[in-house]
This record gives C-alpha cells, sequence and structure tokens, in this order.
C-alpha cells in the first residue's frame, strides 16, 4: 500500500540549485545589500550581491583550471562565510561538490577524494597539513589546495608533490580579486550531479552518494514546512555545513528565503548563546545532543533567547520528552525531521503548523514523497498499526552511489522506493514513528559512523584477533560506538614486536583499544565503550550476528568512558 501526504503536488523547477538558491544578479534587485552570511566568531558579513559575486568568480576560477561539468571539486573546512561562496562557486562551474568531513583524518579524506576524482580541494589553514598528506596519496587527483581563509603570517605559498604529480597552493582572496576570467556560462540540467556527500548507507563503508540539482531544488522545496523562514529570519549553522543536513536545511533554504545565516566554526555552549542573543536568531537547527543541553544546561538562563521562534533537530530521534522541555525553557516551536544523505535528506517532518502532532514522533511525509512500510521477513506491506522498514520514493531520492551498482541495488530497488532501514509506525493521522532500526549505521551525535570502518581499523591491531562494533545507549539515551574484541593469542615474540601494547596483548585493555581508534580516526567515530570476549558471534557465512551482541550484558545501557 503506497501511503501519501495531503498536500498538493510537487512542482519541481528544471533548474540548477544555484539557481534556483541564488538567481542571477538582476533578479536579486533591493537583495544585493541583504545580509546573507555573519561569522559569528568575526563578525565578518556576506551580502547577497558579494555571495553570487563570488561564486560567479570562483566558477571562473575552476574554469580556468579546465574544471567543469563532469567534474568534482572537494570543500575540507568547518562552517565560515565563505563555505556557501564556495559551494555555489563549484556548481556555478558546472562541476559538484563533495564535502568532507572538516576533522577527517588525512586517510579518511585520501580515500574520499580519491574515490570522488575530486580535482581541486578547498580547505583552511588549520587543516592545510592533513590536507597535503591526502593529497599526496596514492590514486588522489587533486592537482591544486584553494586556502579559503587568510594565511597566517609565518604562511606563504607552496607547492609539494603527490602521485598526480606537483600540487600547487592558492588562496581564495586571489581567485576572488581576479577580474579578468569570465564567468563560464554552463548549462546545467536537472539530472546534472550537484553533490556528493559521503555516507555509508545502511551498512559498509562509506559511499558516494550521487545527489542530483534536481534532488536538492526538490528537497529545498519539500523541506520548507519545517521553520517559518522569511526574509527578516536569522538561521544558525552550528551544524556542519559539510553534512547533508546543513547543505538543505541551513544553507540552501535559508538563502533562498532571502533570510541570513550566521555561521560558528565549531561548537562552543558559551558562544552558540551568545550569538543567538547577538544576531537575534530566530531558527536553530540542532542534533539531539544540542537538544538536550538546551533543555537541561544552567548556562542557557543566563542569555536572553527569546528571539528563538523554531528549534529543527534532525540527525537522530528526539524523545518527546527533551522537545517539550526546550519548548517550555525558550518558548519556542520544536520540531523533528527524518531523512538520510541518500534522501537529500527529508522525508519526514512535524510542519511548523501542525501543533497537535506528538513532539516525539517525526512527523508526516513531507511533500513529493510516497512511502510504503514493508515487513523485513515476509518483503509484503506490514499490517495496519504494526511496524514496517520505511520505503520512500519522491524527487529527493538519489540516483545511486558512485561507482557502486551492487550497493545501489541493495537500497535502491526497481520502483525508485529508497530502503531506510529504519522500523517505523504510522498512525491513522499519518504521524510517523521510529522505533527500530534494520541497519547497521551508528548516529553519534548526529554524525554517521559505519561500524565497518571502526572494524577494519581495530583489525589492524596486532593485538586484536576479531572485533565487532555495534551502537549503544550512553546515560543520556544517545547512540555511542561500543567495541567488542578478541584478543590475539599472546606471541612468544619479544615485546617490541607490538608497539602499541606494551608488554604484550595481555595486556590489551579498554583504555588501549579506544586510544588506537582515536589516533587513527576522527573524533565522532572514537569507540566509547570495549568489552572483551572469546570469540565474537557470526552466522555461517560469517556475517556478524549484531543482534546478539546487543542481548549481551555488556551491552546494557551504561554510562559511556568519555574521552
Amino acid at each position: 500500500m503506497t501511503l501519501r501526504n495531503s498536500y498538493p503536488p510537487l512542482e519541481v523547477p528544471d533548474v540548477s540549485l544555484q539557481e534556483f538558491v541564488l538567481g542571477r544578479a538582476e533578479a536579486l534587485g533591493p537583495h544585493c545589500d541583504r545580509t546573507a552570511l555573519v561569522c559569528a566568531a568575526t563578525g565578518r558579513s556576506v551580502t547577497y550581491g558579494e555571495l553570487l559575486d563570488g561564486a560567479d568568480r570562483i566558477a571562473a576560477g575552476l574554469a580556468a583550471r579546465g574544471v567543469g561539468r563532469g567534474d568534482v571539486a572537494a570543500v575540507f573546512a568547518p562552517n565560515s562565510p565563505a563555505y556557501p561562496v564556495v559551494f555555489f562557486g563549484i556548481l556555478t562551474a558546472g562541476a559538484a561538490a563533495t564535502t568532507a568531513n572538516a576533522l577527517y583524518t588525512p586517510g579518511e579524506l585520501g580515500y574520499q577524494l580519491r574515490d570522488s576524482g575530486a580535482r581541486v580541494l578547498f580547505t583552511v589553514h588549520a587543516a592545510l597539513e592533513r590536507a597535503r598528506a591526502a593529497v599526496s596519496q596514492d590514486g588522489v587527483r587533486v592537482t591544486e589546495i584553494v586556502l579559503m581563509d587568510a594565511a597566517p603570517a609565518t604562511a606563504g605559498p607552496a607547492s609539494l608533490g603527490s602521485a598526480a604529480g606537483t600540487v600547487i597552493e592558492t588562496a581564495l582572496a586571489d581567485w576572488l580579486a581576479d577580474r579578468t576570467t569570465l564567468t563560464p556560462q554552463v548549462t546545467v540540467h536537472g539530472d546534472d550531479l550537484a553533490v556528493l556527500p559521503y555516507s555509508s548507507g545502511t551498512t559498509g563503508r562509506p559511499k558516494g552518494v550521487m545527489l542530483t540539482h534536481r534532488n536538492l531544488v526538490a528537497n529545498t522545496l519539500q523541506s520548507l514546512p519545517l521553520g517559518r523562514l522569511d526574509e527578516g529570519s536569522v538561521a544558525l549553522a552550528v551544524l556542519p555545513l559539510f553534512h547533508i543536513y546543513g547543505i538543505t536545511a541551513i544553507m540552501s533554504m535559508t538563502l533562498y528565503r532571502r533570510a541570513s545565516v550566521v555561521t560558528m566554526p565549531r561548537f562552543d555552549l558559551e558562544a552558540l548563546l551568545s550569538a543567538i542573543q547577538e544576531h537575534r536568531v530566530d531558527h536553530v537547527s540542532v542534533a539531539p545532543p544540542l537538544a538536550l543541553v538546551l533543555a537541561k544546561h544552567p548556562a542557557v538562563d543566563a542569555y536572553d533567547l527569546r528571539s528563538v521562534a523554531i528549534v529543527l533537530s534532525a540527525a537522530a530521534p528526539l524523545s518527546a520528552e527533551v522537545a517539550e522541555a526546550v519548548q517550555k525553557r525558550l518558548g519556542c516551536t520544536v520540531l523533528q525531521g527524518f531523512g538520510l544523505t541518500e534522501s537529500s535528506p527529508a522525508l519526514l517532518g512535524i510542519p511548523h503548523d501542525r501543533p497537535e502532532i506528538d513532539r516525539g514522533s517525526v512527523g508526516v511525509l513531507l511533500p513529493g514523497v510516497e512511502a510504503r512500510l514493508v515487513d523485513p521477513a515476509t518483503g509484503t506491506d506490514a499490517a495496519p498499526g504494526a511496524a514496517g522498514e520505511l520505503w520512500c520514493r519522491g524527487p529527493n531520492i538519489m540516483s545511486g552511489y558512485l561507482g557502486n551498482p551492487t550497493a545501489t541495488a541493495e537500497v535502491l530497488d526497481a520502483d525508485g522506493y529508497l530502503h531506510t532501514g529504519d522500523l517505523v509506525t504510522v498512525d491513522a493521522h499519518g504521524v510517523f514513528h521510529v522505533v527500530d532500526r534494520l541497519k547497521e549505521l551508528i548516529k553519534y551525535h548526529g554524525y554517521q559512523v559505519a561500524p565497518a570502518e571502526l572494524e577494519a581499523v581495530l583489525l589492524t591491531h596486532p593485538g586484536i584477533a576479531d572485533a565487532a562494533v555495534i551502537g549503544v545507549l550512553d546515560a543520556d539515551g544517545q547512540e555511542v560506538p561500543m567495541a567488542f574484541v578478541v584478543r590475539a593469542p599472546v606471541s612468544p615474540g619479544p615485546a617490541h614486536e607490538l608497539p602499541d601494547l606494551p608488554g604484550g596483548p595481555e595486556l590489551l585493555d579498554e583504555e588501549a583499544v579506544m586510544a588506537y581508534v582515536a589516533a587513527r580516526l576522527a573524533p565522532q567515530k572514537k569507540v566509547r565503550r570495549v568489552a572483551f570476549l572469546d570469540a565474537i558471534p557470526k552466522s555461517a557465512a560469517g556475517k556478524i550476528l549484531r543482534r546478539e551482541l546487543r542481548a549481551l550484558p555488556e551491552a546494557g545501557a551504561a554510562a559511556p568512558h568519555e574521552h
């Protein structure tokens, strides 16, 4: 049975994302001098006219380097006013943007650069050493690193070698100052690749999610009920703009409405509260851990947050109790959204004009989205009122995983339904609740953590014979990665053969395992709990039986070991 919403049919214009969001200079008219972006840390601001002009100049710079339609450029940076300028500049050139987690290690970044085929990398000085190490890896095609921020006094232009040859380093300011190169006139079609974020999907290692211009234009329109944005609105971008949540729900939605975006380069509670107070922020997008802070932290009472009208929570489930506590404390409306990177991302949400909907639900189907609830055991429609796996289709669903038709076929069927891997229920009013998860993916503070990636790192440790990772709940009810480890047999050789384990594998403990992973992956991927087993439960085919791991006493709710 196909489930539909009560919205009128969704009309998706056949234009590029940057044309849809920004338009052209003549269309901006009186909005040219309106503030589009402002940095909470420095106060630096960018008008809509400057945003459009900067995007054009970046497109011109890319075109001068032969980067255009069919190519990929990468962005590896924290939030700043420069981020949307670069992002829309890449799209204006006809290229696709692959957005990388600003906390990635060189190995993680190198994997994404290599897999995506990116030719230019935009980054900042704080990440430059990691960027240099990443582009020097075999198979990476990057030939130029562009620095988006001002250079420290001791820094200067440089070049370095890589497998692809010499990689030069230039300043974004020089691109923006160039008045000699014309903006390319590129015809972009709705089905052209626009953004290539990386997601683990339902299982496995990160894969490039191919999102077209049509996908993102559609989802920007579909997401509009999840707020009350207008020209006087101010939205806070504390969640990362490299994440599809940030790209669509913060950057595209806000700029499409000609409102202002206040960017924060990193999370700091005092800075966040100060930014809301100073800039009179009325729309705040959060993940559940930040909602919990707004509900409970005593520092919140020291600031004037009366401007906040909407708090939108997504990326992981939010309890009704926390949502209602935030509403009561801030005097605002808390909404919840649900989606995946593969759906651009929003599929479901609580519209701002539906106060009767349970705040602990994920709301209703958004405009243009159709759904089925499927019994995972039978592959047929779930019985009325029963939980089923959520399948969705609509104009926002990805075209597939880059270079991976097998993985694409596992989640995207012939009828266009995306199999989300989430078990949900739906009531007679069309309101959905997430009740369980079929997929392996762990959501740590809104970030995607693939168990397979952590397991691969753990298995490189000489003192570990086998390992499996699952998500478990911490004392605050948030999901964290937990590793089950099988120690390697004690080696008769000298201790120096195991440099990470002074004294040999018999001394492998929780601290050593967590430190080993922390040294090799981004902070959100750190293992927070460890248990030791004699063997990892597996099926006859060798598949890890994660349900058996979740049933073990060691996986029960407990406060994680924080680092």
